[in-house]
């Protein structure tokens, strides 16, 4: 599974183990790998970069993730390959949990 870190909010390939650990872990405190995140209700709709490529079929690096966790849709869950995608990804999953209301 590659690994990835963030560099001006785009995505590069990390070829050393230790430096993607230690990137992950300060991203990880400081919500760098935090795109969206927002609580509706008993619902919290939580959008991230991964910074592991989850991509089974060799296509594209899937490095973000979208997750609903709790209420109705608990366990929901969208992946994909550009933040552009994942952004427009974490709305599609606010409006499932708004629709509900």
């Amino acid at each position: 599974m590659s690994k990835y870190i963030l560099k001006d909010g785009e995505p590069v390939l990390a070829t050393d183990i230790i430096h993607w650990a230690t990137w992950f872990e300060k991203a990880s405190t400081n919500k760098e790998r935090t795109v969206a995140k927002d609580k509706i209700g008993e619902a919290v709709v939580s959008t991230v970069f991964l910074g592991i490529d989850h991509s089974w079929d060799g296509g594209p690096p899937v490095l973000w993730e979208t997750m609903i966790f709790g209420g109705k849709h608990d366990d929901y869950q969208e992946r994909y390959s550009s933040l552009k995608d994942a952004e427009a990804g974490h709305k599609v999953a606010v409006n499932l949990v708004k629709g509900d209301k």
